[in-house]
C-alpha cells in the first residue's frame, strides 16, 4: 500500500543529494524525501584521517554557488555552531575534511525531507514511480538517484580481503597496531599520499619497520590547482564537454585527470619532509620506500605475509618481489551496478557503461517528458571530471530543481577562455565560410 506521494524523491543521501535536497527545501508546492540506507549520516568516515583537507574551496559547498543566501551553506553551520570568529582566525589553509563532514551530517539534521535507515530495493513506473523500500511503498513524480561509489581494488588483490589486505576506505579502523611491520601502500592519489603520510607519522611502538608506496604513475604528482585549470570545474565547460564526441571526452579527461586525482602539495611537501626526518635525522634509512611507475601483477600468500609482483613499467620483462606484512589498496572507488533501476532497465538509454543524460541530468528513456530520472555523480564520461568532484555539485542540483519548477535563473558569466567557437569570437577565429 502506498503511504504517500512526491514530487521528488531521492534514492541516497551523499553530498549530491543532499544539495538537492537543500534547494528543493523551499518549495513546498514540490514536496520532497531522500532515503538511504544508511541508520546515519556517514561521509567516508573510513577515510577521514586526522590533518586531512579538502582539495577545494569551501565556498563549493552543497549550496552557495547556487544560492549564496541558503541556510544550509557551510558559513551558515559555522554561524550556526557559534565558531564563525575562530574559523576565521584558525587561517587555514584548507577546509579540514572532519569538518566538511560535519557540516554535511548538519545539514542533513536541519532538512525533514530526510530520512535515514530505509532501504531501497527497487523503483518502477506506470505512470508514477514506484519505489519499494524495506517498509513501504512511495510514489513519485520524478526520482533523483546519487550514485554511490564502491571501493575498486584491482585484479591482483581481489578476493583478499582479510584484516592484512584491505581498501583505504577502512583506513582509520583497519589501519591499527601496524607498529613493527612492513606495510605496502598501493595508489598514487590523494588517498594513498594521506595514508602514506599518516604511517610514516607514527612514533615509538606504533611505527610500522617498514612503509612502501606503490604507483603507477610516473613519479608521485600533485594536483593541478592552478586558475586555468579550474576552469574546467565551471558551468560553461561542463556544458561544453558535454556537446563533444564521446572519443573526445574521454581524451580530455584521461589527459586532465590530475586537476582532479592529484595529491595536495601540502601533503607531497610533509611526506617530502618525514622522509628526510627519517632518513638524515632520526636515521632510519630503512623506514621509507618509494616506488613510482610501478605496477602490481599479482599478489600471493607467503605465509603469514605476503608477496607482491611488481613490474618496473620501464622494464616490464624484469618483474621483482617484495615482501609485506599489510597492504592498503589506495585504489579508488568505482560505480556499481545499479540494480534498483532493473524493472526499468529495457527503457533507459546508455552511453557506454553510463545512463545518457539530457542536458539537466536527466536520463533519456521512453517515458513521459515530465516524469524524470536524475542521475547525479554517475556521468562523469559525459559530463567531465568536475562531475564527481564538489565543485559543480550545488550547480548540478540548481539545474535539476530549475528544470522541475519550469523555470531558467540567469546563468554566471562564462570563462575568459573561449571553449567553443561562436559569432561573438573575433574575426581571426571565426570558421571560414
Amino acid at each position: 500500500m502506498t503511504d504517500k506521494h512526491f514530487g521528488v524523491l531521492g534514492i541516497g543521501v551523499g553530498p549530491a543529494n543532499l544539495s538537492l535536497a537543500a534547494q528543493l527545501y523551499p518549495y513546498r508546492d514540490l514536496p520532497s524525501v531522500f532515503l538511504d540506507r544508511k541508520e546515519t549520516f556517514g561521509w567516508h568516515d573510513g577515510q577521514q584521517i586526522p590533518g586531512t583537507s579538502l582539495q577545494v574551496s569551501m565556498v563549493k559547498d552543497l549550496v552557495s554557488l547556487a544560492d549564496p543566501t541558503s541556510q544550509f551553506s557551510f558559513l551558515n553551520y559555522l554561524h550556526d555552531q557559534g565558531r564563525i570568529y575562530h574559523f576565521v582566525n584558525a587561517q587555514f589553509d584548507a577546509v579540514p575534511r572532519q569538518e566538511f563532514r560535519n557540516y554535511l551530517e548538519w545539514a542533513s539534521r536541519h532538512m525533514k525531507n530526510i530520512v535515514f535507515g530505509e532501504d531501497v530495493r527497487s523503483v518502477d513506473f506506470d505512470g508514477v514511480f514506484h519505489v519499494r523500500t524495506d517498509e513501504r511503498v512511495l510514489t513519485a513524480d520524478n526520482i533523483a538517484v546519487g550514485i554511490g561509489r564502491k571501493p575498486w581494488i584491482p585484479p591482483a588483490g581481489q578476493g583478499r580481503h582479510t584484516p592484512s589486505q584491505f581498501h583505504v576506505g577502512e583506513f582509520v579502523d583497519k589501519a591499527v597496531g601496524l607498529g613493527g611491520k612492513r606495510v605496502v601502500v598501493v595508489g598514487g592519489g590523494q588517498s594513498g599520499a594521506e595514508a602514506f603520510l599518516d604511517l610514516i607519522s607514527r612514533e615509538g611502538a606504533e611505527l610500522p619497520s617498514r612503509v612502501s608506496w606503490f604507483s603507477r604513475r610516473r613519479n608521485f604528482l600533485p594536483i593541478d590547482d592552478s586558475p586555468f585549470t579550474n576552469d574546467f570545474y565551471m558551468p560553461c565547460y561542463s556544458e561544453y564537454f558535454y556537446g563533444l564526441e564521446r572519443e573526445t571526452r574521454e581524451r580530455i579527461n584521461q589527459d586532465n585527470l590530475l586537476s582532479s586525482d592529484g595529491i595536495s602539495e601540502s601533503t607531497l611537501r610533509a611526506i617530502y619532509q618525514r622522509t628526510y626526518h627519517h632518513r638524515f635525522i632520526a636515521r632510519s634509512p630503512g623506514l621509507i620506500r618509494l616506488y613510482p611507475n610501478r605496477e602490481i601483477t599479482g599478489v600471493t600468500e607467503a605465509g603469514p605475509a605476503w608477496e607482491l609482483t611488481v613490474v618496473n613499467k620501464d622494464r616490464p620483462a624484469e618483474p621483482q618481489h617484495v615482501q609485506t606484512d599489510v597492504i592498503i589498496w589506495s585504489t579508488g572507488f568505482h560505480t556499481g551496478p545499479l540494480e534498483l533501476l532493473a524493472p526499468l532497465a529495457d527503457r533507459l538509454e546508455h552511453d557506454g557503461a553510463e545512463y545518457r543524460v539530457d542536458q539537466d541530468y536527466a536520463v533519456r528513456w521512453d517515458g513521459p517528458g515530465d516524469r524524470n530520472i536524475f542521475i547525479q555523480n554517475g556521468t562523469s564520461a559525459q559530463r567531465g571530471l568536475a562531475d564527481k568532484n564538489l565543485s559543480l555539485l550545488a550547480w548540478r542540483s540548481q539545474r535539476i530543481v530549475d528544470r522541475l519548477r519550469g523555470v531558467q535563473r540567469e546563468q554566471q558569466l562564462s570563462s575568459f577562455v573561449a571553449w567553443a567557437d561562436d559569432a561573438s569570437e573575433p574575426d581571426e577565429l571565426r570558421r571560414s565560410v
